[in-house]
């Protein structure tokens, strides 16, 4: 004789249902109030050290009026990559950013000082503070790089 059992596993609750609110059907929530876009706070991006860069060795490039294949070459790196470093797609190693650099007759200190400036002007137009001054009040002319 067989005896018919239905397909359905046993479950043991762990939590009382009352102590579960999410078990509320969608409809017993209470819905929360839309936010009008004039209160939202607003979003405001940091720029990533890899796009400054990116941006500060294909301005150069531009302006140097020079194709990314002559200057992927000059650096002895892909042409591909390269492209990609420059629209800020790749963290780039010191050694490859250093390659481009040269290759567009920069150090790599004159590389970073630029992405630095690009980084004090973006972020001093969010804030509201000065170049050449921190928010303590006090001045700074260092750059500082942190991995």
């Amino acid at each position: 004789m067989t005896s018919h059992v239905p397909n359905e596993a046993r479950v043991i609750a762990l939590r009382p249902q009352a102590a579960r609110p999410e078990t509320r059907p969608a409809a017993a929530r209470p819905a929360a109030p839309p936010v009008p876009p004039d209160r939202r706070p607003p979003t405001v991006r940091e720029p990533l050290w890899r796009d400054l860069v990116g941006d500060v060795l294909r301005r150069e490039r531009l302006a140097q009026e020079r194709t990314l294949k002559e200057v992927a070459e000059a650096a002895r790196i892909s042409m591909p990559y390269l492209s990609e470093v420059e629209r800020g797609r790749k963290e780039a190693s010191s050694e490859v950013l250093a390659a481009a650099a040269g290759a567009l007759g920069l150090g790599l200190a004159d590389l970073l000082t630029r992405a630095q400036g690009e980084l004090v002007r973006l972020t001093s137009r969010h804030t509201g503070a000065g170049r050449g001054t921190s928010t303590a009040g006090g001045r700074f002319d260092e750059m500082c790089l942190a991995a």
